[in-house]
């Protein structure tokens, strides 16, 4: 089988080998067992730094440039590559048996039109953004959904997507990501409650992911006598600001900057923490949530996307609205009514059904056709 993929996510050449971001590679390398060709049409420069792999199997890639709309003179090249970008991806669906799109994106929004030109083959898309049908978005982002929906256009298409939705159209499958794998299930971990608290954070350090507000709410917490003890891991373009923030407050002995760790590392301190804190803006389905479900870890986390279906409306978890008074209110009450660890035992039997095993066993059911 020829399997094409069709991505914004860079590919990027070293050391005469394709590389990429790290959680893709390590999700398309199970999509590729099951394939005998592999192709990327995707952009090949990348400025900023990225946690990356190599493939498992080397795909062969067709180069185009990354569309940017965000000033005047980007949108005007944007304009004039796209002709182009639109032909190689015309070209590299005509060859292919199986079109995957990674959407939303840019080149993923030309993925989808194009694909409108191969009715009989057989497609697929991940669309790993926010599915919620109520939720603000940008025009390009709300055409994608509404395109892959549409069963008119968009023919012999699964299209997967994180949470379930009322009113779907059938060609919509409910889905997951996962990171651990059945052989790392382990005894529920009992942590007390009534000692320090360990937060952590895991994410990139940017506006979308809020880590501000995170050491927000921590330092309220802090000032209301909760002990706490709070890490966060990752990098991004706030971390100087963040930094500043913590000395200026005198939270250097409570609050901790980690930079990037390991897999390894990140599991690690999962299965010491009593809570993950990712109060962001917008996700599709975050996998650091469902990670610290599965090792008892209790996510608090803000209403976006399936994070309420991952959290069961509340009782799997602690729902915030993103605002640090109300969020420190809300947490404060689950930490003076709820029965905490049976929280995280709901948690951590919830995530420990979504294993790579079952994540691989759903691909290949849509890889292999009998």
């Amino acid at each position: 089988m020829r399997f094409l993929v069709i991505t914004n996510a860079p590919t990027l050449l070293q050391d005469s080998k394709y590389v990429a971001y790290d959680p893709y590679v390590r999700e398309m390398n199970i999509w590729c067992k099951y394939v005998d060709e592999f192709t990327i049409v995707s952009p090949t420069r990348y400025n900023a730094k990225l946690l990356i792999s190599p493939f498992n199997k080397q795909p062969k890639v067709v180069s185009v440039k990354g569309l940017n709309f965000t000033s005047f003179s980007n949108s005007i090249k944007s304009v004039l590559w796209t002709p182009k970008i639109l032909f190689k991806v015309f070209r590299a669906c005509k060859k292919a048996d199986h079109i995957h799109l990674r959407c939303p994106g840019n080149i993923g929004l030309l993925g989808c039109l194009v694909q409108v030109l191969f009715p009989s083959k057989i497609k697929t898309t991940k669309y790993a953004g926010n599915w919620d049908p109520n939720a603000k978005q940008p025009f390009s982002y709300r055409f994608q959904k509404w395109l892959l929906s549409n069963r008119l256009l968009t023919k012999n298409m699964t299209v997967l997507v994180y949470g379930k939705w009322k009113n779907q159209s059938k060609n919509i499958k409910p889905f997951f990501t996962a990171t651990y794998s059945k052989d790392e299930i382990r005894p529920s971990l009992m942590r007390d409650y009534s000692a320090t608290l360990n937060f952590m954070f895991v994410g990139s350090l940017v506006e979308g992911k809020r880590p501000l507000l995170a050491i927000k709410i921590v330092q309220e917490l802090l000032k209301k006598g909760i002990s706490i003890c709070f890490n966060i891991y990752g990098e991004g373009i706030l971390k100087l600001e963040l930094q500043d923030y913590i000395v200026k407050n005198n939270l250097s002995n409570n609050i901790i900057l980690q930079g990037n760790k390991s897999k390894e590392d990140i599991k690690k301190a999962i299965q010491k923490a009593h809570f993950l804190i990712l109060p962001s803006k917008s996700e599709g389905w975050p996998k650091v949530i469902a990670e610290a479900m599965f090792f008892g870890a209790i996510p608090i986390a803000t209403q976006i996307s399936c994070v309420p279906f991952m959290l069961d409306f509340g009782k799997r978890g602690v729902l915030i609205e993103p605002e640090y008074e109300s969020a420190v209110n809300t947490i404060l009450q689950y930490l003076k009514t709820k029965d905490l660890k049976e929280i995280a035992l709901l948690g951590e039997n919830w995530s420990k059904q979504y294993t790579l095993n079952a994540f691989e066993f759903e691909i290949k059911k849509l890889i292999v056709k009998k």
